[in-house]
């Protein structure tokens, strides 16, 4: 069983920035797709950022340029930085941890970000 636990989120001016992590436990991080994925209120989940075991990132249109994922494989982490932060980027944001006939999702932290 793989728990994921995510915190750094709060409350952030817009423009402001802020750090998530995501701690894995269990073995499977080294092999596992690391994706971070955000809720709105009435929206669909949707996916912000992944990167692949060897690194290989992707990132929603709406976040590029503002936003870094990476991974620290010997602290089973991965770590989002998102800058330049606006109103629409508010939701309850996600870990996913995805291998094969795997996949893991963490409790959600809340992001707002409102003057």
């Amino acid at each position: 069983q793989v728990q994921l636990v995510e915190s750094g989120g709060g409350l952030v001016q817009p423009g402001g920035s802020l750090r998530l992590s995501c701690a894995a436990s269990g073995s499977m991080f080294a092999i596992a797709v690391m994706g971070w994925y955000r809720q709105a209120p009435g929206k669909q989940r949707e996916l912000v950022a992944s990167i692949t075991p060897g690194s290989i990132i992707n990132y929603a249109d709406s976040v590029k340029g503002r936003f870094t994922v990476s991974r620290d494989n010997a602290k089973n982490t991965v770590y989002l930085q998102m800058n330049s932060l606006k109103p629409e980027d508010t939701a309850v944001y996600y870990c996913n941890a995805q291998a094969p006939r795997q996949s893991y999702w963490g409790q959600g932290t809340q992001v707002t970000v409102s003057s």
